[in-house]
């Protein structure tokens, strides 16, 4: 008989370092890639992997997450499949989520009705793919309590991660510490180290034991990357999984095993350029492992004018439905839906968010433009980087970012 799987993922951040696009909305959704959520990426990943079974806890000002989740992710109820958020219950008493230990012991009751074999964890908030199916079965075949995610990083960006520090086997974790300074190499390669991808396959059993000693400390943080992992860590439980050894269906030798941590402006920016090479370092157009969202009744994307240099056309980008590239230049950008860039308008090395209208004559260079942002005609953005600080968010690498909705001066 096969394994009883449940798949929890933990969707509550607040990413503040993504201000302003964390504004209005929770972390795990804000858009990403034209058509997509940050949280499509999980789930999509469990969905093909055949976990379906899912629940997304959310905390932090969730209701588009909720939203889109209950839009989009509905499974055939035939089977007892779902994917459904659930929000801090108190079921514990009135606080909300202490951390993403604490989120699963407020959930025990999500467990004790599945009462699954195995819980899978993952995070709600990274770009990649990956097949689960993988990881759980080298779970099994380990007998540990816990199998955490590593992806292999050069030495030399140690203190950027969690990292994994494992035996002379490769597989046993004896150590897995926050951004160390003096972080030793892998036994097969010296100059590596696994950095945790905020991935965990636990046994049922040991998941539920770990969290309620954690919840009985008061002086623990109780996060699970924090607290549950060097626990399970000290009892000698606790296994790593080599992300490098994970092969998704359709991937190529240049996206193969390609992660992501968006947790900054300038990491999400650079996310987006991974996407729109002519042989991209993140393939979107992977059919064997689709990446699934609501697909809403857009029209296709058109491009119009061809009258001398009032042309319509978009050249290394993605130009998603229900936009309109009217007598203007669209270049190396990503475009959401239902976005319009007026005639003699340039755009350049820039995410446009759903419904943004940029008019005639504007320049918008290096640029994160959310929701709804109206460019007035004539407007530059990127152009005049200590202009643009006075009125918006500029990052360390000199992205303009404008928020929800926001006011862009002519």
């Amino acid at each position: 008989m096969a394994a009883k799987v449940l798949a929890i993922v933990l969707a509550g951040g607040e990413g503040k370092r993504l201000m302003p696009l964390t504004t209005d909305r929770a972390k795990p959704a804000v858009p990403f890639g034209g058509m997509y959520r940050m949280v499509d990426f999980v789930l999509s990943n469990l969905a093909n992997a055949g976990f379906l079974k899912i629940v997304v806890l959310t905390q932090y000002k969730s209701h588009s997450l909720d939203r889109h989740i209950t839009k989009t992710w509905r499974m055939s109820t035939l089977l007892g499949n779902y994917v459904t958020p659930v929000p801090a219950q108190q079921r514990r008493g009135p606080w909300w989520f202490a951390g993403s230990a604490d989120a699963i012991y407020q959930s025990f009751n999500l467990i004790n009705d599945e009462q699954p074999d195995y819980v899978i964890v993952f995070g709600a908030d990274h770009i990649y793919r990956m097949d689960p199916r993988q990881m759980v079965e080298d779970h099994i075949a380990s007998g540990a309590g816990v199998t955490v995610a590593g992806i292999r990083q050069p030495l030399s960006t140690a203190d950027q991660f969690g990292v994994i520090e494992v035996g002379e086997d490769g597989k046993r974790i004896r150590a897995f510490r926050e951004k160390p300074t003096d972080a030793v190499g892998l036994p097969d390669a010296p100059d590596e180290i696994y950095a945790s991808m905020g991935n965990y396959v636990f046994t049922t059993r040991a998941l539920c034991e770990a969290v309620e000693r954690d919840a009985a400390d008061k002086t623990s943080k109780h996060d699970m990357g924090g607290s549950i992992i060097p626990m399970l860590v000290e009892r000698g439980e606790a296994n790593v999984y080599d992300f490098k050894d994970n092969e998704v269906p359709g991937s190529t030798d240049r996206d193969r095993g390609y992660w992501r941590d968006v947790g900054t402006l300038d990491s999400f920016y650079d996310a987006h350029m991974d996407l729109i090479n002519v042989h991209p370092v993140f393939n979107l157009y992977n059919f064997e492992w689709p990446i699934y969202t609501e697909q809403p009744p857009y029209p296709p994307a058109k491009f119009v004018h061809a009258w001398g240099e009032r042309v319509g056309r978009a050249v290394s980008s993605m130009v998603s439905p229900g936009s309109v590239i009217s007598g203007s230049l669209v270049e190396n950008s990503i475009v959401a839906p239902k976005v319009k860039v007026h005639s003699w308008a340039h755009v350049e090395g820039a995410v446009l968010m759903e419904g943004v209208q940029i008019g005639r004559h504007a320049v918008v260079r290096r640029a994160i433009l959310d929701k709804n942002v109206h460019v007035p005609e004539g407007a530059e953005i990127g152009v005049d980087l200590e202009k643009d600080r006075q009125r918006y968010t500029v990052s360390d690498n000199g992205i303009v970012v404008i928020g929800k909705g926001q006011r862009v001066e002519p």
